[in-house]
């Protein structure tokens, strides 16, 4: 149980800006720990989907400004991170093209130009794509895109290779119990959701894989940066197929 709770508590610890505390004694680079720090995190993406969704409701008076305030704090709960993404893998795609090392440069600690403009239009495009799903009134299933995107993830750190040696870890301790566990509570949670979960999850997955295998071979690897900016682009993929499909 010990392993369970340390595990729930690191990848929400990690994955998103809710506070958490560890004792000293705690070891979170226990294999079981890790295991459970990645079957939990579909269930970071429910949480904060919810607090998004609880928000929201709380500024529906204030109508489209309230949906835009809601979006930018559900980025602001996983702390943007997966977006910091996108600036190093931009940076890394450029750096390629000029003969540099395009690891090295997603490693490094500042930010390219082209790494930074790509961000923001791609923040303005997934801010303006939720806002949408807001007004529509979507919100299961802007809550069930959050579960599949990072379900997804999962998946990729069970059967590709990487070049980042705490993602290989992880991939290490990710034995297809806990993967199927991690699978078994998104599906209990996603079809009381909406109908339409097991689609959402066919349609994550395969964009998933699309995507993380095309920006690995722009970039020449796979490492925690590329399964970020996956996420990013994943979301906003299955967002607009929701639009495309249910309006």
């Amino acid at each position: 149980m010990q392993d369970i709770y340390l595990g729930l508590k690191f990848s929400f610890s990690y994955f998103s800006t809710i506070p958490i505390s560890f004792k000293k004694s705690d070891n979170l680079s226990k294999r079981e720990v890790l295991s459970y720090m990645l079957l939990f995190f579909p269930i970071v993406g429910f949480i904060i989907g919810s607090i998004t969704i609880t928000i929201l409701k709380l500024l529906h008076p204030f109508s489209w400004y309230g949906a835009v305030i809601s979006t930018v704090i559900y980025m602001m709960l996983y702390g943007f991170i997966h977006t910091e993404a996108i600036i190093d893998v931009v940076d890394g795609i450029y750096a390629k093209y000029c003969g540099k090392d395009s690891y090295k440069i997603t490693k490094e600690p500042t930010v390219g130009a082209m790494g930074v403009v790509y961000a923001f239009g791609f923040m303005v495009i997934k801010i303006s794509t939720i806002v949408y799903i807001f007004e529509h009134n979507l919100l299961r299933e802007f809550i069930a895109v959050l579960i599949v995107s990072r379900l997804s993830l999962i998946v990729l750190i069970d059967t590709l290779d990487f070049k980042s040696s705490f993602i290989t870890t992880l991939k290490n301790s990710l034995t297809p119990l806990y993967l199927i566990g991690s699978f078994t509570i998104s599906m209990i949670i996603g079809t009381i959701l909406t109908p339409f979960f097991i689609i959402i999850v066919v349609f994550g997955f395969i964009l998933s894989f699309i995507i993380s295998i095309y920006i690995g071979k722009r970039l020449g690897f796979i490492n925690g940066d590329v399964l970020g900016a996956t996420l990013e682009v994943v979301e906003v993929l299955l967002l607009f197929l929701i639009l495309l499909f249910m309006l």
